[in-house]
């Protein structure tokens, strides 16, 4: 799926066409879906990667639709869902497919996510409890970053360089069994972006299938370049997704709650940015923020 980020698209291609490129290589069929795109994306592809097949939507119909829409017209006997700001290293693809060949049990498969800057990205996760919820990527967070809650969820007790069993991985690159699609289904489309690959990890590893984390492959990811192009837009669809996640898998009740905590959080942050711009402490900054924050308000967390 693609939005806007043509210059990291090329980037994302020309590393799937070196991997087709090889020998020993699997063979591809490579698939972009792109959601409206008003950048040079469709030029992009048409002119310099002609081997590519376009699905072109009128609308940005989400990550998780567009992303479906792709694997509905996919043949092959594994599928590799990969963001456009990702690129895969020299021998990744293949190093995954030899994986999944030896270990049919497994039903998804992520390689390690490296920064631009080469250093470790973190990809594993553990499935959130409701200490998780009320805690990561809120305002929480910030004060405490270290705390047992959040480092448990990020998996920061496990090394970053051996094979693991994780509860889930996040989806900037992941190889998926036909097999386990074909049992559980496409992604969960309620999910616009943001938990939808949690939501598709749960389901999976609730019949029995593995997730498996393989650092021996390994994938540049340059994070979030076509989600941070709107920061409120963002935040409104992490939340959202986080609080149906749980209201699909821990009630609605509970859902509820959490969404009234967040937007609590996000009051709290209005406050407190508000203190700060009548003190005169970088007022175009904290204008901008104000102004972000009380988007986001304004939307009760609903997308």
């Amino acid at each position: 799926m693609s939005w806007n980020v043509a210059d990291y698209l090329r980037l994302c291609l020309e590393s799937l066409r070196a991997e087709a490129g090889g020998a020993s290589s699997p063979d591809l069929e490579v698939i972009v879906v792109d959601n409206a795109s008003a950048d040079a994306t469709l030029d992009l592809v048409r002119t310099s990667f002609p081997e590519v097949r376009i699905l072109s939507n009128q609308d940005n119909l989400g990550f998780t639709r567009a992303n479906n829409q792709g694997m509905a017209v996919a043949s092959g006997r594994y599928v590799l869902l990969i963001n456009p700001d990702a690129e895969l290293l020299p021998g990744a693809l293949g190093t995954m497919v030899a994986y999944l060949d030896e270990h049919p049990e497994v039903g998804v498969l992520g390689p390690q996510l490296l920064n631009s800057d080469g250093t470790h990205q973190s990809s594993r996760r553990r499935f959130p409890t409701l200490a998780t919820a009320f805690v990561e990527s809120t305002v929480l967070q910030r004060y405490f970053p270290n705390s047992r809650i959040v480092r448990r969820y990020y998996c920061a007790d496990l090394p970053p360089d051996e094979i693991e069993e994780v509860d889930w991985l996040v989806g900037a690159c992941l190889l998926v069994s036909r097999r386990a699609i074909e049992q559980v289904g496409l992604l969960d489309e309620q999910f616009f972006m943001y938990s939808e690959e949690l939501d598709w990890c749960y389901r999976m590893k609730k019949v029995g299938w593995r997730v498996v984390y393989l650092p021996e492959a390994q994938v540049v990811h340059h994070y979030a370049k076509s989600s941070s192009q709107d920061l409120a837009y963002q935040h409104i669809r992490f939340q959202d997704s986080k609080c149906r996640y749980f209201a699909k898998h821990h009630g609605r009740p509970l859902a509820a709650s959490l969404r009234c905590f967040l937007w609590l959080t996000y009051l709290f942050q209005l406050g407190r940015e508000g203190v700060k711009y009548l003190l005169g402490h970088k007022r175009s900054l904290r204008r901008r923020r104000l102004g972000l924050i009380l988007q986001v308000l304004r939307s009760g967390l609903r997308a």
